[in-house]
């Protein structure tokens, strides 16, 4: 039976979840909810980044990322910090959605799914 690998599990998930070589991400949300959807973005990027290379891995291996936004007018200021931060030619398969958040101060969340 393969190994699950649980990253700071709490009482409803994990921060990441490896198995297989696959990591399945939590929804990440700014630190600081106090920054406009760029501000957050960077630091959700950012937090990405860590977890990732926590894992023994990177941005270059992301196969899908769920995006929500609280305002999809917002999809142009995200998209370009978004295409900023991907390697070239890296693009994972997305979807991008306006939502009802679950705290009215978070701007942007972003789940994805990579491989090692």
């Amino acid at each position: 039976m393969s190994k699950i690998i649980r990253t700071e599990p709490n009482a409803i998930l994990s921060k990441v979840v490896e198995y297989h070589g696959f990591l399945f991400t939590q929804g990440f949300v700014a630190r600081d909810l106090t920054g406009d959807v760029s501000a957050q973005t960077r630091d959700i990027l950012e937090q990405i980044d860590e977890a990732l290379e926590l894992h023994g891995t990177d941005k270059t291996r992301l196969l899908q990322a769920q995006i929500w936004l609280k305002d999809i007018a917002d999809r142009d200021a995200l998209n370009v910090l978004w295409s900023a931060w991907l390697p070239k030619d890296g693009a994972p398969a997305r979807a991008c959605v306006q939502a009802t958040m679950a705290s009215p101060e978070v701007l942007v969340e972003i789940m994805l799914i990579c491989t090692k």
